[in-house]
C-alpha cells in the first residue's frame, strides 16, 4: 500500500465545484475523514499519522472549497464548511463516515455531527474548542506573532504555534516538518490570503458564539485529545467540550502543545484505532 507522500491526488465535482482529496487504506468498512487546521491544505497531514491510521482504515483527506487544489470561494461560516464536507462525502457515494478534526477541522466535525447526526458514527476531535471558548478569536494574532518569530530566528513557524519551546517539544517539531517534507512531487496549492480571511472570520463568530448546548445531545462516541499546554487555543477548551460531549473519551499529552497528535503520534494512532475499533 503506498504511503501518503505517493498517492495520487484526486478531484471529486461537489455541486460544479471541484474539491481536491487523497485517499489511502485498505478499501471496505467505514470510511475516515480527515478534516484539517486554519491555512492548512493537503500536505499539511503528518504522514505518521495518516500511515498509521490507514494501516486498518480507509482514510480520505480533503481540501475544502476555496482550500488548497479545491475551487471556489471558502466560506467564513463553520455552517457552511460543514455543509461543504457533507457534500463531499455524499459526491464520493458514502454513507456513514467517522471523522477526524484537527483544530480548525475539529469546529467543522462538530458543526457536521450536530447537523447531520445520522452521517457520522464516531468523531475524534483534536486541539480544538467548542464554541464560546476564548482562543480561536486571537488565532489571527498567533499566527502573525509565529511568523514573525520564525523570520526572525530562521525556523519555521509551526515550531511555535503546535510546539513546546523544551528540548523534546523542539526536537518533536524538527521530525514533524521532515514528515512533511517527504512528499516531493504533486504538492498540493499553497493556502490563499483570501482562504484564511475566510477561515480566521469564521473563528472570532465561533469564539463570539453561544455555548454549544447540542453537544449535550450527541450520542456519538467521542474521543476528545490535545497536548497538556496548548498555546493556539488553550486547552481548557478541550477540557470543557470532553465534558459538554456525553460519551467522550478524553487524552491529554504532556509536555505538549496545539501538535501533541503529531509529538506523539505513535501513541495518538494506537488510541485512535482502538477507539475506531471498539
Amino acid at each position: 500500500m503506498p504511503g501518503m507522500k505517493d498517492v495520487a491526488t484526486k478531484a471529486v465535482d461537489v455541486d460544479g465545484t471541484p474539491f481536491a482529496y487523497r485517499e489511502t487504506g485498505a478499501a471496505g468498512g467505514v470510511p475516515l475523514v480527515l478534516l484539517h487546521h486554519v491555512t492548512a491544505v493537503l500536505d499539511d497531514w503528518d504522514p505518521a499519522v495518516v500511515d498509521g491510521l490507514a494501516a486498518e482504515r480507509h482514510v480520505i483527506l480533503v481540501d475544502l472549497r476555496g482550500v488548497g487544489a479545491s475551487g471556489g470561494a471558502t466560506p467564513d461560516s463553520f455552517e457552511a464548511m460543514a455543509d461543504d464536507a457533507v457534500a463531499f462525502i455524499e459526491a464520493l457515494g458514502l454513507g456513514t463516515v467517522d471523522l477526524l478534526g484537527y483544530s480548525l477541522g475539529g469546529i467543522v466535525a462538530q458543526v457536521i455531527a450536530e447537523r447531520h447526526p445520522g452521517l457520522v458514527r464516531r468523531i475524534i476531535l483534536a486541539a480544538t474548542t467548542p464554541a464560546g471558548a476564548q482562543g480561536p478569536a486571537a488565532t489571527g494574532a498567533v499566527l502573525q506573532a509565529a511568523f514573525q518569530k520564525a523570520a526572525s530566528e530562521g525556523k519555521h513557524p509551526k515550531h511555535y504555534l503546535f510546539f513546546e519551546p523544551t528540548p523534546a517539544g523542539q526536537a518533536a517539531a524538527d521530525s514533524f516538518l521532515r514528515r512533511l517534507d517527504e512528499r516531493t512531487e504533486d504538492r498540493d496549492t499553497p493556502v490563499s490570503d483570501e482562504t484564511i480571511a475566510a477561515q480566521l472570520t469564521a473563528l472570532t463568530r465561533w469564539e463570539k458564539g453561544a455555548s454549544p448546548v447540542g453537544l449535550k445531545r450527541l450520542e456519538h462516541p467521542a474521543l476528545v485529545v490535545n497536548g497538556d499546554n496548548d498555546t493556539m487555543w488553550p486547552t481548557a477548551g478541550t477540557l470543557e467540550l470532553a465534558r459538554l460531549l456525553p460519551n467522550a473519551k478524553l487524552a491529554i499529552y504532556p509536555d505538549s502543545g496545539h501538535g501533541g497528535i503529531f509529538q506523539y503520534h505513535e501513541l495518538f494512532v494506537q488510541q485512535a484505532l482502538e477507539f475506531l475499533r471498539s
